[in-house]
């Protein structure tokens, strides 16, 4: 609980008791230091990281040419990408300025582009499975 001190107090100046100005509390200046320590902010360092982990070693390795292989490396980019924006965004406090988004819709949205892009790999697959198919016979 935060107590904010107007100009409307009784008399007399302030003691060493009274209550910060909000100017002074943990809610200014650019970065919110509160998420930024918070178990959610830790959980997306976390995420982000084990991502890069993944695609560097994906990507090292000397299997690349496979399809899955691409497959897993643009979904690690693509969640890492998805996941540091969110964290940009609750670090910085832009979902307060940016109130045209209903912010819990718009993990659907991101859940939905993903499923999309999931069908468009499937499609493919299908795709140059069934030329390769053809082509052989």
């Amino acid at each position: 609980m935060r107590v904010i001190r107007t100009d409307a107090s009784s008399g007399g100046s302030p003691s060493s008791s009274a209550p910060l100005p909000l100017s002074y509390g943990p809610d200014t200046g650019l970065l919110d230091r509160g998420y930024a320590g918070s178990c959610s902010a830790m959980l997306k360092v976390a995420q982000m990281l084990l991502l890069l982990i993944g695609f560097i070693c994906v990507r090292s390795s000397q299997w690349t040419d496979h399809n899955a292989y691409s497959y897993f490396e643009i979904v690690c980019v693509y969640d890492l990408i998805m996941i540091f924006i969110f964290y940009i965004i609750y670090i910085f406090r832009a979902y307060r300025k940016l109130t045209c988004i209903r912010w819990p819709l718009a993990v659907f949205g991101f859940l939905a582009t993903f499923m999309c892009f999931l069908s468009i790999w499937l499609s493919y697959e299908v795709s140059c499975n069934t030329q390769s198919a053809d082509a052989t016979m």
